[in-house]
């Protein structure tokens, strides 16, 4: 054997003997692919009828001002409890004494419905059903209680009819619903009186619910206030109290009115001062991230020429500006 054939056997030899030392490599593991969530489709929500919240609104303005301590109030929740129980809703009545800045006391009612009470996803509706006990911003009859039929009214008509809404429908949502009506939100110190400021005078019913729930470990995913939504060229622009406790559901509920159409009422882009409202005792006292819809005009910062004076009646009440905030509500509430 020559030494050419000797030295290639070895090097062969030694190429086998490394190859047999190296760790043998292992398969490659397939990427799996990323789980994604199905993508829930909307549903169709029900038609919004604004004829039939503007009876609602007309109907609650009938009894007269709805002033904790009256018959007109009385006669009022009696109404709204049994036009929340024709809908097939449970409705809770929660009656409690509450203190008012003057120190008298009130008896007031939280009424309270639940639709698919069972389900443990919820959305929570709200509005204050009582009327300003004065015409504080008035010039005339500063001491009459005014027809509040957009601050107090509308938002319960519009709800009233969200309920009616859902009710009629084949399609239902796939949310629970409660729809809450708070008492006593308007009772709040005047301005102009001799007393010293005293906060907390507002919303006393907001107040008294969330820190008083009768629905034992009540929650829900997120609120909704509507509040003075039913006058001609209404403008909502998003409050500052929404903003820093309920960001997701201001945007949520101002996109969803811009696809539909609306932004001319939920102005985009626009914010103003966070104000003292039953969203706010939601938010800090029950801890459900909150949302208000309120009239505003913040070129002149006010709430409109009509609030708290007895130009607040129904010859303001204009029936698109219901239709647009409850058809907005209710596409929210369906895309759940």
């Amino acid at each position: 054997m020559n030494k050419i054939l000797k030295i290639t056997i070895v090097w062969s030899s030694f190429l086998l003997l490394l190859g047999a030392c190296e760790e043998p490599q292992k398969p490659k593991k397939e990427k799996k692919p990323t789980a994604q969530k199905p993508k829930v489709e909307p549903l169709p929500p029900p038609e919004f009828n604004a004829d039939s919240a503007y009876k609602f609104i007309e109907r609650q303005v009938q009894f007269g001002p709805r002033v904790p301590n009256t018959k007109a109030h009385q006669k009022c929740a009696d109404y709204l409890v049994s036009t929340l129980e024709s809908y097939d809703l449970k409705v809770i009545r929660q009656r409690a004494e509450v203190e008012a800045y003057n120190g008298k006391t009130l008896q007031i009612q939280n009424i309270i419905a639940q639709y698919d009470s069972a389900n443990p996803n919820r959305v929570l509706l709200f509005a204050h059903w009582d009327s300003r006990p004065y015409a504080d911003r008035d010039d005339e009859r500063k001491a009459v209680p005014i027809d509040a039929a957009n601050d107090g009214g509308s938002g319960v008509g519009v709800l009233l009819e969200i309920a009616r809404a859902i009710n009629n429908s084949e399609i239902k949502p796939r949310v629970g619903v409660d729809i809450v009506f708070f008492d006593a939100e308007d009772y709040g110190q005047p301005n102009a009186t001799i007393i010293a400021h005293q906060s907390n005078t507002w919303c006393l019913g907001s107040q008294y619910w969330a820190r008083n729930n009768p629905i034992p470990n009540y929650y829900a995913k997120y609120g909704i206030l509507l509040d003075m939504v039913g006058a001609k060229d209404a403008v909502f622009p998003k409050e500052m109290n929404s903003m820093n406790y309920a960001p997701t559901i201001v945007n949520k509920v101002w996109s969803t009115a811009a696809k539909l159409g609306y932004s001319n009422y939920f102005i985009p882009k626009r914010e103003f001062r966070g104000i003292t409202d039953d969203h706010l005792y939601v938010n800090a006292i029950a801890g459900i991230p909150s949302i208000d819809i309120i009239h505003y005009r913040p070129d002149v910062n006010d709430f409109g020429s009509f609030h708290h004076t007895h130009d607040d009646t129904m010859d303001i009440i204009h029936k698109p500006t219901l239709h647009a905030v409850g058809h907005t509500v209710l596409t929210v509430i369906y895309s759940e």
